[in-house]
């Protein structure tokens, strides 16, 4: 069982950085891949980032590419998103999941079997 705590919201203007963290607990940490989601208000759900149980594999939702980078320290079991230039739509809470499989992160986030409870995000213009 993973346990996942995220942390690093905050208010930042428009432009700014901010990096999260997603920290995990669960001696099956490294075996897990980790996911970034986010919600903002009357939006669905989406997939911002995740990343393979070891690294190598990594995704983007479009409307972060070359801005955010998602990044993981199996010995700290943390799993981190770096957010840079960021703009007025990426306000939202950012939820972590983890799940064995990184497709189920990518495709099916409805069977993900572990959530963090969320961290806001508030980018003012």
């Amino acid at each position: 069982q993973v346990q996942l705590v995220e942390s690093g919201g905050g208010l930042v203007q428009a432009g700014g950085s901010l990096r999260l963290s997603c920290t995990a607990s669960g001696r099956t940490f490294s075996q897990y891949g980790i996911g970034w989601f986010r919600q903002a208000p009357g939006k669905e759900r989406e997939l911002v980032a995740a990343i393979s149980w070891s690294g190598p594999s990594t995704h983007y939702a479009d409307s972060v590419k070359g801005r955010f980078a998602i990044s993981r320290d199996n010995a700290r079991m943390t799993v981190y998103l770096q957010m840079n230039s960021l703009k007025p739509e990426d306000t939202a809470v950012y939820y972590c999941a983890a799940d064995r499989a990184f497709g189920v992160l990518r495709d099916y986030p409805r069977a993900i079997r572990y959530w963090g409870q969320g961290t806001q995000v508030t980018v003012s213009s």
